[in-house]
């Protein structure tokens, strides 16, 4: 499949997962797979400490989080013809205090918001704060602010809850504008070819057991069309993982001292079961989840930076291209 076609067939990618799995980090490999193919990409979080300007080379350690107002993380242009990487917050009181004042409230806007009363409309209304978001989201796609929007949605658990609201909304609302609000985000997540869940995993047996769960409750539960599956971390197979230290010293013309014969041997045991679990755990995946997969490498990097979203944005590029192109996306094969 061409990735270009790819990256225009869903205008909205919403990335879901666990925690620890690398949600985020996928999430900043599909804005930028998207620029290496010329389309711009917005990434919008939604829990505010997701770090994505340090994975582009901007911000510190102390000041890596986004704003409510949209920040270039990478500009496109030059000889690779890439697109420009975006990037913002969405919260509940920004989303409020924004619709606020698009409808003239602006002098008791932030009033509102600073005396607590979106909280009290939470409580009667659960699901309003994630419709808020939601809301923001949709007008984001509907104006066209990029060729593609993806969202790192809060943890698996959450991400349910959140992608429910607005059917939940839908039932407890009847009338008026938060009725309208929820319908309209409701009518973004269950057309397929505008929007997709891409459900993030590591090759590990927990992580799968969740992953499953969650597709078969966003199918459910909200209608989502599921993308690709993206397998996380996957160790690459190395040659001579079976060959006898010492022997391979040897053969290589150098001397270990002593000890590194017993470590490398370890090493290599714990390499062999590391791979022997992923394949049974993607097998595992593959079987009871029968969606394409995006399988991304470990990478033996302490932090993820500009070099290493590039290394992951190709291998999403390269996995893509080759995805059947009869598959249908948000449809299991």
């Amino acid at each position: 499949m061409n990735p270009t076609e790819y990256f225009a067939a869903s205008r909205l990618l919403i990335v879901a997962g666990k925690g620890g799995v690398g949600k985020t980090v996928v999430t900043a490999a599909l804005a930028r797979a998207a620029s290496m193919v010329g389309r711009s990409a917005l990434v919008v979080e939604v829990e505010g400490k997701s770090g994505l300007p340090r994975m582009f080379g901007q911000g510190t350690p102390d000041q890596s989080g986004l704003s409510y107002d949209e920040q270039l993380l990478r500009r496109g242009g030059g000889p690779d013809g890439s697109a420009d990487i975006t990037a913002r917050t969405i919260t509940p009181d920004g989303a409020l205090l924004e619709y606020l004042e698009d409808h003239g409230l602006s002098r008791i806007s932030k009033r509102l918001v600073t005396s607590g009363a979106l909280d009290v409309v939470a409580t009667a209304a659960p699901g309003i704060r994630d419709i808020l978001v939601l809301g923001k989201v949709k007008q984001l796609q509907r104006a066209g602010v990029a060729d593609v929007i993806v969202l790192d949605t809060p943890a698996a658990g959450h991400a349910i809850t959140f992608l429910r609201s607005a059917k939940g909304l839908l039932d407890s609302v009847k009338v008026g504008p938060i009725n309208t609000q929820a319908r309209d985000v409701l009518d973004l997540l269950e057309d397929h070819e505008r929007c997709q869940v891409i459900l993030v995993t590591l090759p590990e047996e927990t992580p799968v057991n969740e992953l499953v769960e969650t597709a078969f409750s966003l199918e459910d539960q909200v209608g989502v069309g599921l993308g690709p599956v993206v397998v996380n971390g996957i160790y690459d197979d190395l040659d001579g993982l079976d060959a006898d230290p010492t022997a391979a010293a040897e053969q290589a013309g150098v001397t270990l001292r002593d000890g590194e014969a017993e470590i490398l041997a370890e090493a290599a045991d714990f390499r062999r079961h590391r791979i022997d679990l992923q394949v049974e755990q993607v097998q595992r995946l593959s079987d009871r989840l029968p969606l394409p997969q995006v399988r991304l490498p470990f990478l033996f990097e302490s932090e993820i930076g500009p070099e290493e979203v590039d290394v992951l944005a190709r291998s999403v590029l390269g996995a893509i291209e080759v995805l059947d192109a009869e598959v249908q996306l948000g449809s299991p094969t």
